[in-house]
């Protein structure tokens, strides 16, 4: 009898839960998702984070790379938005306020928070080498903020949440307001956007994602294969069972089988590219043009 009731109130919580999320796509992936937790919790808990975690980090002194992370990022943020734009999901625009940092630490990485504020670290330029490299990872991380991997994350501690709750405090928690208390409990117990560990299904879709979106910007997509062979290497092969990251191989296997998808985006976005630069040619040809009948 005690099992039977179990079952039901387990069902029925479920059931009230999924009524209470709202379920998305994922662009480019297609996949269906429902989240928690909305967009404007998601976005409050994110700018205080990253408000604290500037306020303690050193902006990098080199003014070259500083440049290029903001040039890169920028293209990035331009190309995404105009696929929203243009894919009838110009509401999820306004979500996005970009910021790009270049931070001194000699850490190999970079994290994107909800809304786009996005860092780097400047020990992952010795990785990336080009700009196309960069280009990959930052749409990696754009891609996580983009398919909403935060709030899916946090969606799965408040269901875990709910399945240790006992009896009538599940089920009036799921039909009242606990969704938003139980958001706020997860951020009170250290849910931190910059230190988060995507699930490896996350960081794969992510990969995916990030790929498209810089083949969009316009950077030669092909630039992730030797990219990650570079952050593979000395790197001793483990299996990824425990991990939250594919192992680098699979990573590399799965980016070599979307790469088809991939240049198809980089040659549509070649033309564009081409034809600003062929303007401004004429624009300073014209210019030369004129001075030199000036100066006869």
């Amino acid at each position: 009898m005690r099992k039977i009731k179990l079952f039901v109130l387990t069902a029925v919580a479920s059931v009230l839960m999924s009524a209470c999320g709202t379920t998305s796509t994922v662009p480019i992936s297609g996949r269906k998702h429902t989240l928690l937790v909305s967009d404007a919790q998601v976005l409050s808990l994110s700018n205080q984070q990253y408000s604290e975690i500037m306020q303690k980090a050193t902006l990098s002194t080199n003014t070259t790379n500083t440049a290029m992370v903001k040039r890169v990022g920028q293209k990035l943020a331009t190309a995404v938005e105009t696929y929203l734009k243009a894919n009838g999901a110009a509401a999820e625009v306004q979500n996005f306020a970009w910021e790009f940092n270049l931070v001194k630490s000699d850490e190999a990485n970079a994290f994107c928070m909800p809304g786009g504020k996005i860092v780097v670290y400047e020990g992952i330029l010795p990785y990336t080498q080009d700009e196309a490299s960069l280009a990959i990872v930052l749409g990696h991380e754009i891609a996580h903020a983009v398919a909403k991997h935060s709030a899916e994350q946090m969606s799965k501690q408040i269901r875990q949440q709910y399945g240790t709750q006992i009896l009538g405090s599940v089920l009036n928690s799921a039909v009242g307001s606990g969704v938003g208390d139980l958001a706020a409990t997860v951020a009170q117990q250290g849910f931190s956007f910059a230190n988060l560990k995507y699930s490896r299904d996350n960081e794969t879709e992510a990969d995916h994602i990030g790929l498209i979106f810089a083949a969009m910007a316009g950077y030669d997509p092909q630039a992730a294969i030797p990219f990650w062979q570079r952050m593979s290497a000395g790197k001793q092969s483990t299996s990824d069972i425990l991990s939250s990251h594919p192992s680098d191989a699979k990573r590399i296997a799965a980016l070599q089988k979307q790469m088809p998808e991939a240049l198809k985006y980089y040659e549509a976005a070649k033309p564009a590219v081409t034809t600003r630069s062929t303007t401004t040619a004429k624009k300073t040809t014209t210019t030369k043009k004129k001075t030199t009948t000036t100066r006869r």
